[in-house]
């Protein structure tokens, strides 16, 4: 678990022409928005152009093509088609299947302080919650597997995991821990936003309920993610609104959104494909090999350490110095400092004691931006600690 040496990866043959990003900016966070590349937007411009001239047909025909999107989806992900439905985003699959939870007084949810702020908010709606604390240098996944046991009581219903955290970058439903809950009766939740596309098998196996975007590292539109269901829980599954397709039961009751823009689900197959033509094997390890690249450029700078990660994941993350984004708008003012005056993106996230930083890997990158973020950072955090959040890198 120490930073790898940096290893100076090849950039990916026409990786870059492959999107429509600004060539003046280093987009180094492509875990949170992600990005699309050009033949995807061709593909949901097509079906737009389809949908304005003859609505009627598009949408009547729409249930059918999207089960038939889906289950393209499915093989990519290795999953049933009829146990995935296509959703607008994680934080909607966590509400869809918090709802389809069986919470009675007295009933608890645990989540963990690593959670997603929408989806821990989700649990928070639907029952008390208690939140375990992860500490960011838990060694390894038996190291989490502990904690979260440790901090179940009699009360625990539910347990809302991370596949992948989003601050720091690593695995924390691991299949150990998801069939020790299994084994103890408790329902598990998991958020798998950054799994398709950036691991091999996305689905978390052995979750009640997996929800995942494939708008992220799946190459698919904005606003396209996916919710698995294990075969005992789909009977409760309900849409949020209720629509023309409740009769036909999960998936399609939860699809259906009347003159919604179904483009992206229609085109996200497009983007699993190109993954695929690009071998995703390749895609895989290039990306991993550049973030760790970029950690490790970033491990030489004073005051910045290395968390513990998991291997090939295209995410790392450091904590920064003491006194430095400790809360959430000293974080956000440090982020759009960088992007400001470095041209540069990522992800800075606010931590008591010190907040953290994390860099991403895509087929766009080239490993001159880690090398120009970790010569030019410096300056930004002691700006940083030096003006309480204010003012510009020097």
């Amino acid at each position: 678990m120490n930073p790898s040496t940096p290893i100076h990866p090849a950039e990916f043959p026409g990786g870059p022409a492959l999107f429509r990003l600004d060539p003046a900016v280093s987009h180094l966070n492509h875990g949170s928005f992600g990005a699309v590349p050009i033949p995807v937007q061709e593909a949901q411009a097509a079906l737009r152009e389809e949908a304005h001239a003859d609505p009627d047909a598009f949408f009547i025909d729409a249930p059918d093509r999207i089960a038939a999107a889906r289950a393209r989806v499915a093989r990519h992900l290795g999953a049933d088609p009829d146990g995935i439905a296509f959703i607008a985003n994680a934080t909607e699959g966590a509400n869809l299947a918090l709802d389809a939870v069986p919470l009675a007084d007295g009933d608890e949810i645990l989540v963990t302080d690593h959670g997603y702020g929408t989806v821990v908010a989700a649990a928070a709606r639907r029952a008390p919650i208690t939140t375990v604390a992860l500490d960011p240098y838990l060694p390894d996944e038996d190291a989490v597997r502990e904690t979260v046991l440790a901090a179940l009581t009699p009360r625990t219903k539910a347990v809302v995991l991370d596949h992948i955290s989003s601050p720091t970058a690593r695995l924390i439903a691991s299949p150990r821990l998801l069939a020790d809950l299994t084994a103890r009766g408790i329902t598990t939740l998991v958020d798998g936003a950054h799994a398709p596309g950036m691991v091999a098998d996305p689905l978390a196996a052995g979750a009640d309920f997996w929800f995942g975007n494939l708008h992220k590292w799946g190459y698919a539109p904005s606003g396209s993610a996916v919710l698995a269901v294990a075969p005992a829980h789909r009977g409760r599954v309900r849409a949020l609104v209720p629509s023309w397709e409740d009769a036909h039961g999960f998936p399609r009751s939860v699809e259906n959104r009347a003159t919604a823009d179904y483009t992206g689900w229609l085109a996200a197959p497009e983007g699993l494909d190109l993954l695929d033509r690009l071998d995703a094997a390749k895609v895989r390890a290039h990306n991993a090999a550049l973030a760790a690249h970029g950690a490790a450029l970033l491990a030489e700078i004073p005051g910045l350490t290395p968390l513990p990660y998991t291997e090939g994941l295209a995410m790392r993350a450091l904590r920064l110095p003491p006194g430095t984004a400790e809360t959430q708008p000293e974080a956000s003012a440090l982020r759009e400092r960088i992007a400001a005056d470095l041209r540069i993106r990522v992800l800075v996230w606010a931590w008591p004691g010190g907040g953290g930083i994390r860099v991403c890997g895509q087929i766009y990158n080239r490993p001159e931006e880690y090398e120009r973020l970790a010569a030019e950072l410096p300056a930004c955090l002691q700006a940083a600690l030096s003006r309480a959040g204010a003012g510009t890198c020097p």
